[in-house]
């Protein structure tokens, strides 16, 4: 005799796939909890904090953290590559597509980044890219010559290129994971809004790509220091008065 619909084996079943749901949910919950917390943890105290403290932060078991990322480098190169991502994203509008000056598109950016906390996350090896940028003088009169003559900017960006980059190779929405992720093709953005804000006489003598990852990495996430009212008036929270700061360092006087 058949089992009839709707009977103990289909109410085992439904049961069965519920409770799969509940478990994928919580996973992903986790996930979203550990990635949120690397992110902290590696902002505050960099990418040589332990796993643990990132675990006690998303409030799992270190055991969970592992799970899902076997090794440390592993989920370091996650959020490095998550960050890098988004980062040439935002290089990349302001070199395209920000509405005013050299100078607005490249302090714009900075302050975005600063605003994320992106910046404090960059991998390692992007300071290398940046020192190797400017170390090449050849380089940066190339990058100086492209962006001399008015309307060449953005056809002339594509010249610009960090070493060991492909020529060319200037990241667009077709890009690969991979390659979006590329730390170098940052580098090779922030070189051309550099030179480009330098040949409008908007920088200081001397600023290069690397005093750029500098600031990245200086500046403060806004969220995390308040503003406060001082006198019946408002101040700049720290984190905002530092970037400008700093911001004020690049900008010829």
């Amino acid at each position: 005799m058949g089992v009839e619909e709707g009977g103990p084996v289909e109410a085992d079943r439904g049961a069965g796939r519920g409770a799969n749901s509940r478990l994928r949910v919580d996973a992903r919950r986790n996930l979203e909890s550990v990635l949120r917390a690397a992110r902290e943890v590696f902002g505050e105290l960099g990418y040589g904090a332990p796993m643990e403290e990132v675990a006690r932060r998303a409030g799992v078991g270190v055991g969970t953290v592992y799970r899902r990322f076997p090794s440390k480098e592993v989920l370091v190169q996650r959020i490095a590559a998550e960050e890098v991502t988004w980062l040439t994203a935002q290089a990349r509008e302001s070199l395209y597509g920000s509405v005013g000056g050299p100078w607005e598109a490249l302090s714009g950016f900075l302050a975005r980044a600063a605003a994320s906390g992106a910046g404090r996350l960059l991998p390692p090896e992007a300071f290398r890219y940046a020192e190797d940028i400017a170390r090449v003088p050849e380089q940066r009169s190339a990058e100086q010559r492209a962006f001399a003559v008015p309307g060449t900017a953005v056809a002339d960006a594509s010249t610009v290129a960090a070493p060991g980059a492909v020529p060319g190779a200037m990241p667009t929405a077709e890009d690969s994971p991979e390659q979006a992720a590329d730390p170098r093709l940052l580098l090779h953005l922030l070189a051309a809004l550099v030179a480009r804000a330098g040949a409008a006489g908007e920088l200081r003598p001397g600023v290069s790509a690397s005093d750029v990852v500098l600031v990245l990495t200086a500046a403060v996430p806004v969220h995390a220091t308040a503003a406060r009212a001082v006198g019946g008036r408002a101040e700049t929270a720290p984190g905002g008065r530092l970037l400008e700061i700093l911001l004020q360092g690049l900008r010829a006087a």
